[in-house]
């Protein structure tokens, strides 16, 4: 462990889907950083005690499949013990399938295909969005999304947002756990690595590289821009 007054964790399923546009906000604020590969790390639940933030992120495999992929029965454990001890933790994309199914909701193929690409979110809720979570909301505002699976609301969740596609796209719980189904922290930059670390599937599903990246040179600067201070408001809300 690195020692330092703030400790975030984040945990990896593959090294090019990394912190991208929360890495250096956190340095900011004074946090020392360290990067677990779930995959191969012997799973660490004093992780859920240990550290001032839990970040989980994407990855291209399934939460029910854990015969295939034995350390995530250990990854979800490490979750909800981070829950049940209501410390702060964020999840993206596969990290929020993961809080999910921590939080004992069910997570299952999507039916509506896959959603990759830019789009806007919209809130969700009964009533008006937290504060911190409205720069994500602002006209015109695209945000990132690469997924096939998805979720049901766990019980006491709070509804954050929604896609045409995709009903839940983001909630949180217990005031300091968020889960994020699409992908704020993406960069036009560190994009390239996912054209090619997810090669087989674009290829599988008929998509234009070209075009992705056309897309992401449009819209990831803005995108950039309000996740900063997503990230911000949000860190100051739960710390």
């Amino acid at each position: 462990m690195v020692e330092n007054r703030l400790l975030a964790v984040a945990l990896t399923h593959v090294p090019f889907e990394d912190l991208g546009s929360l890495q250096p906000v956190l340095h900011e604020r004074g946090f020392a950083v360290e990067m677990i590969d779930a995959a191969t790390a012997p799973f660490p639940l004093q992780l859920a005690a240990l550290c001032e933030l839990l970040v989980v992120l994407g990855g291209p495999i399934g939460v029910y499949e854990t015969d295939a992929y034995p350390f995530v029965a250990g990854e979800i454990a490490c979750i909800r013990r981070r829950l049940e001890a209501k410390r702060p933790v964020l999840g993206v994309c596969l990290g929020a399938q993961l809080m999910a199914a921590a939080a004992g909701a069910r997570v299952y193929p999507g039916a509506a295909g896959a959603e990759i690409g830019w789009k806007p979110i919209a809130f969700s809720g009964s009533r008006e969005p937290p504060a911190w979570f409205t720069p994500l909301f602002e006209e015109g505002l695209a945000v990132f999304h690469w997924h096939g699976d998805t979720f049901d609301l766990p019980e006491g969740a709070e509804p954050l947002a929604r896609t045409g596609q995709y009903e839940n796209q983001a909630f949180s719980l217990n005031g300091n756990a968020l889960a994020l189904q699409f992908h704020p922290e993406v960069t036009a930059l560190g994009l390239e690595r996912w054209y090619v670390g997810h090669a087989v599937e674009l290829t599988k599903r008929g998509l234009s590289v070209p075009a992705l990246r056309a897309a992401g040179i449009a819209n990831a600067p803005r995108l950039m821009e309000a996740a900063r201070g997503f990230w911000n408001g949000w860190l100051n809300y739960i710390l």
